[in-house]
């Protein structure tokens, strides 16, 4: 089985045997995982045990989870095309994801973690009574519904080039697989899982970017192009709202916005009330925070990288590819492509950022 893709070099690419096989693998290993805890726990009918792992898990794997169901395919395809298209002032994303880790952290964490509830709806319930609680409840799961179509489909559209996978096979099988373990395994495969693809994530971003340098003979060569290029930027601190993207509008409006996913949004909250104790589910915080800098400073490395490889040869304007999304599968193909394997684990990376992207099981009513 082999999917094909032509470069900018006239070259086709392809995803061979080994490559679509280390993909299925890490499918598999998500699925084991799902299946493992669900024999595990089979006898255990405690509605604790499912939902919040019984409280019971360490900082490592829950910092992982909380990480990666921060980010998405979207992050992933998305900085790198960022940077390539404008410049690196969305860098500061990193220190506004700090921003709300700490908020997170040390202001909404220790409410919600000592009034021993499994759910954020509970504490809704609590102060503003059933009715209120229905209609949050509602209002999320619309939300999550609308922002998980996107999240499904955009890396779909871009990886249905790489992969010769079609959109639907894409979506039903990111869909299927997350509810599958999620079910069978509760909050403890959730978040095994979610560990298991932060390491697919972190492996995957650092072949491109370290094949990458090599491809093009050095970061700093890459830096130097992406400079002399006005791609590295950083001082743009205008308070004007017309401005794209300034130190204000990604720091301060980023930070704001990624607090209340982080604080508030059930699929957070569940993974740090299954930490034993409040200081654990802090520190996990913490690790999460930085696990969050080093994948966005990386993703937006790859972004200059990216940039130095084709400043010569823009593949939009050669009609190679039909929008941004597909920037940086193309660039894994174009350096990853004859090394077996490489451009697998690129896969299962983007697909992880989707698998693990506001997966949780809860109770909203």
């Amino acid at each position: 089985m082999e999917a094909s893709y032509s470069t900018q070099t006239g070259e086709t690419k392809t995803l061979g045997v080994v490559d679509f096989v280390v993909f299925a693998s890490t499918l598999s290993v998500m699925l084991f995982i799902g299946l493992y805890f669900a024999m595990k726990s089979k006898k255990d009918h405690d509605p604790a045990e499912y939902l919040v792992a019984g409280r019971s898990m360490g900082v490592l794997p829950v910092s992982l989870s909380l990480a990666v169901t921060f980010l998405s395919a979207l992050t992933l395809l998305g900085l790198p095309a960022e940077i390539y298209n404008y410049n690196t002032m969305f860098w500061w994303l990193a220190l506004g994801m700090v921003l709300a880790v700490a908020g997170a952290a040390h202001v909404f964490n220790p409410v919600l973690y000592n009034i021993g509830i499994t759910s954020v709806y509970e504490y809704i319930h609590m102060r503003y009574g059933r009715s209120v609680r229905v209609l949050v409840s509602f209002s999320w799961v619309i939300q999550t519904m609308s922002y998980m179509g996107t999240v499904l489909y955009a890396p779909s559209l871009a990886l249905k080039t790489v992969s010769g996978m079609e959109l639907w096979v894409s979506i039903v099988t990111v869909g299927c697989l997350v509810t599958l373990y999620t079910s069978l395994g509760g909050m403890k495969a959730v978040l095994w899982t979610d560990s298991f693809q932060a390491v697919l994530i972190l492996v995957g971003l650092l072949s491109v970017f370290i094949q990458g340098c090599i491809t093009i003979g050095g970061f700093g060569r890459a830096w130097d192009i992406a400079s002399e290029n006005s791609r590295i930027y950083f001082h743009d601190f205008s308070v004007d709202p017309r401005t794209r993207a300034s130190f204000w509008s990604v720091v301060v409006g980023g930070g704001i916005m990624w607090m209340s996913y982080y604080s508030v949004s059930q699929s957070q909250v569940q993974r740090f009330l299954a930490c034993h104790t409040l200081r654990k589910a802090q520190i996990a915080m913490w690790f999460s925070g930085v696990q969050l800098v080093v994948i966005v400073s990386l993703c937006c490395l790859v972004g200059v990288v990216l940039f130095a490889f084709y400043k010569d040869c823009h593949p939009l304007h050669y009609n190679i590819i039909s929008n941004t999304d597909e920037l940086l599968p193309l660039f894994v193909m174009d350096i990853l492509g004859h090394l077996p394997g490489l451009p697998g684990i690129f896969l299962s990376c983007i697909f992880s950022g989707s698998l693990s992207c506001r997966c949780g099981v809860s109770v909203v009513d």
